[in-house]
């Protein structure tokens, strides 16, 4: 039988936890000053607490990646909408998640109002993901299995427009990492899978982390990307 609540009970964070969790976890987040609502909708403000957080599971996880032979790179925030359209299957998950730019420079207009004033010839999709962009770096480095194997990672931001944003769960723009890696063998690439998946796990098991403990297993095909390979 489950305990009774007692309704008098006052508590720093309003509602209590067992009354409405999803709130109660934002009440959390905001009371230990770990992150805010920004102005910009859909995005969150990380404090430095919060930060800090997210600095130490990186230096932990690099260092992992590192171990392995991975090395860090940086690619583009913009990419051409061109390269979206050459692999329109890869993006049909999150196309309406897309934020695009469409104009450069600001001028006043009649009133005195801001307006974009310049249309791009191309207009630059601002990175849900890296694919793409990076795919085209990678086929100017590759020109024999001699290039072979190409392991790398990337920290950066993303942008999937949300519209039902919660704090460390769901924005706009979220911080993540990213491998990207190029194989001679199917057989070498789905060990490199498996070892990373392996880094996750000592990663989420350590004190550092302290995630909740989860299968690990194959992804559906309908829960993965659209080019996604069983």
């Amino acid at each position: 039988m489950a305990e009774s609540v007692d309704s008098s009970r006052k508590t720093a964070i309003t509602p209590r936890r067992e009354e409405d969790f999803p709130e109660w976890y934002q009440q959390v987040i905001r009371a230990a000053e770990l992150a805010e609502p920004s102005d910009v909708r859909g995005c969150m403000v990380i404090r430095p607490w919060g930060y800090g957080i997210w600095e130490n599971m990186q230096r932990q996880l690099d260092a992992m990646f590192r171990a392995t032979g991975h090395r860090n790179a940086y690619f583009p925030l913009f990419i051409p909408l061109s390269y979206f359209a050459k692999e329109a299957e890869h993006v049909e998950g999150f196309a309406k998640e897309c934020a695009v730019v469409t104009h450069t420079r600001l001028e006043a207009d009649a009133y005195g109002k801001l307006r974009p004033a310049s249309a791009l010839t191309e207009p630059l999709v601002v990175r849900p993901t890296s694919e793409t962009i990076i795919g085209a770096s990678y086929a100017k480095w590759v020109q024999s299995y001699r290039d072979l194997p190409v392991l790398i990672n990337q920290w950066a931001n993303v942008v999937r427009w949300e519209m039902r944003p919660r704090l460390f769960l769901r924005t706009t723009e979220f911080l993540w990492q990213e491998g990207h890696t190029v194989h001679e063998t199917e057989a070498e690439a789905r060990a490199e899978t498996k070892q990373m998946l392996e880094v996750y796990e000592r990663a989420r098991s350590s004190r550092c982390f302290g995630f909740q403990r989860r299968k690990i297993g194959e992804r559906t095909l309908s829960r993965g990307c659209a080019n996604l390979v069983d």
